[in-house]
């Protein structure tokens, strides 16, 4: 018994899903497609404030 019930609950969890339509933020995703960085983004520039950890052990010298 209860096999009616989990069916029962899947079908409404595949429905929802579905049929879900989450808000789109076109203008991050222009963004994105054209290649322009946001000012919250990440950078290359933060390398050097973290140095490497094993850089010296492994170095090819």
């Amino acid at each position: 018994m209860g096999c009616g019930r989990q069916k029962a609950k899947q079908a409404k969890i595949a429905r929802d899903l579905k049929y879900y339509s989450p808000e789109t933020d076109f203008s991050a995703l222009q963004r994105e497609l054209s290649g322009q960085q946001s000012q919250s983004s990440w950078s290359d520039d933060d390398d050097d404030e973290y140095p490497e950890q094993w850089a010296e052990k492994y170095s090819d010298e």
